[in-house]
């Protein structure tokens, strides 16, 4: 570690703490050149979890985005909000469990819609309206009829 004040790199450990939330360690260190002493702090450098958009963009996994939308499409419908956390909470695990920490929002998507038609046929409908970006009318009654053909 170098040291703050005169640049020397080697130093001893005085003091180390955890923090409160355990995500880190303080550490009070005492320079050998210059004996002043100075504090560092360890953390985990995780690599987040990405996911790439349609355009081929990545941003960060957002669970409360993926919660948002769904809370959005299941407005005024029978669906529980413990229901719509235990399906965010299976996206997150698809994500952790993908090997490059990256996964296509296409992937996300049907995810949710499968789930989503399972859940509430409305909900279902609302969400695909808005992810399948249908373009007219009858993109969207081809829609209602495959769910009618599938329930029959």
């Amino acid at each position: 570690m170098k040291c703050p004040f005169c640049g020397f790199l080697k130093d001893r450990v005085v003091d180390s703490r955890e923090s409160r939330d355990g995500d880190s360690i303080r550490r009070r260190r005492q320079c050998l050149n210059c004996a002043r002493r100075f504090t560092s702090y360890e953390r985990i450098d995780e690599v987040p979890y990405m996911v790439i958009k349609k355009d081929g963009g990545r941003e960060k996994f957002d669970r409360h985005k993926i919660l948002s939308g769904l809370m959005k499409a299941c407005e005024k419908r029978p669906v529980s909000a413990v229901q719509l956390e235990r399906l965010v909470n299976l996206v997150e695990q698809k994500v952790h469990e993908s090997q490059d920490h990256e996964i296509e929002s296409a992937t996300i998507g049907k995810f949710l819609l499968s789930e989503l038609r399972r859940l509430d046929k409305v909900a279902y409908l609302r969400f695909a309206s808005v992810y399948l970006e249908f373009e007219d009318v009858s993109e969207f009654m081809t829609e209602i009829n495959e769910l009618f053909e599938k329930k029959q």
